[in-house]
């Protein structure tokens, strides 16, 4: 099957293809499967949203991608390669091709480094350019990330929230990178600076041709720059498929919950909640069968007997739920 993949032509192929991939870490309780068999792509200048609850994996999942942390198992292609085989010098390689927004914006920058040598850091860790051509390349980064050139010498202790993530960006995207995972970056900001990243984040992707994995938590956030969303549950995917369709068309109960708990900001408008009962189970021990039948209002038998797989009910709409595969056959 991977050698199928790889006389793909380049055009048609996935710039990241993920298969199977587990990552479960060791804890006093036992085995927590924080990301459990999941497999998805993402094409070639698409945002692939992945939304979900906090511990869910989502973030799990955009880390093991990218090697920050060793998946258990699974593969992840990217480019035709399998990047769970690359050993050190490969793997560095990889870092430049792909890169990581960080969700927040003071902790993952060096306190003690200054704007300049935050965005400048890679090129001295890959060894690239001359000092002259290093300082032209921040000048240029800090412009495109909407950052005054006042500000090179500043630290992030002295900037806002907004700026100390311009500043993440514009360090993401010193190498040149052709996949970025945007780890919830905007949820640590104010509203309307969230707006102000998130455009220029879509702005750089058409003027860049970069391709992204967007991870939050908020769904209007996720329908403001995905193509395509994934909905994560403990650990796995239930349902995935093009924005336009999640928003108007969820089928799994999961994602109907979800979608009725976005506020309407309209006075006197109202939408029917999906309460959900009871809590997430532990990904240390998960439930046998569906993972979500404990909370959900149309359980049946079957679904606290089997797992549901994530097929496909409609065109490009996967869902993984035994009510809507009943639903598709008849």
């Amino acid at each position: 099957m991977r050698e199928q993949q790889q006389e793909q032509p380049q055009a048609d192929r996935p710039l990241l293809e993920v298969q199977h991939l587990r990552k479960y870490f060791n804890t006093k309780q036992g085995t927590l499967k924080a990301v459990n068999n999941i497999s998805f792509s993402i094409a070639r200048g698409e945002t692939l949203g992945i939304v979900g609850e906090s511990g869910c994996g989502k973030s799990t999942t955009g880390r093991a991608v990218l090697r920050l942390v060793e998946p258990t198992a699974g593969s992840v292609i990217f480019e035709g390669e399998d990047i769970t085989t690359f050993r050190s010098d490969r793997l560095r390689s990889f870092r430049r091709d792909a890169q990581i927004i960080f969700q927040d914006p003071f902790a993952s920058l060096d306190p003690r480094l200054s704007v300049a040598e935050i965005i400048g850091e890679p090129y001295e860790i890959f060894n690239l350019y001359s000092r002259k051509e290093r300082r032209e390349r921040v000048q240029s980064l800090m412009s495109l990330v909407g950052l005054s050139t006042k500000l090179t010498n500043s630290f992030p202790h002295e900037l806002d929230g907004g700026r100390r993530q311009r500043v993440g960006v514009a360090r993401a995207l010193a190498l040149d990178p052709k996949f970025v995972v945007c780890d919830e970056p905007v949820s640590a900001l104010d509203v309307s600076i969230q707006a102000q990243i998130l455009n220029l984040i879509q702005d750089l992707q058409d003027r860049l041709h970069l391709t992204y994995m967007f991870i939050s938590h908020d769904l209007s956030v996720v329908r403001h720059i995905s193509d395509r969303v994934a909905v994560m549950y403990l650990g796995k995917i239930v349902e995935i498929t093009t924005y336009h369709n999640i928003f108007t068309r969820p089928r799994h109960p999961y994602t109907q919950a979800l979608l009725s708990a976005i506020p309407i900001p309209k006075i006197r408008a109202r939408r029917e909640r999906i309460i959900l009962e009871g809590d997430v189970p532990s990904p240390v021990d998960p439930p046998e069968g569906c993972i979500f039948a404990g909370r959900c209002p149309f359980v049946m038998d079957k679904c606290r007997e089997a797992e549901p797989a994530l097929i496909s009910t409609e065109g490009d709409h996967h869902t993984a739920c035994f009510l809507v595969h009943d639903r598709t056959e008849t």
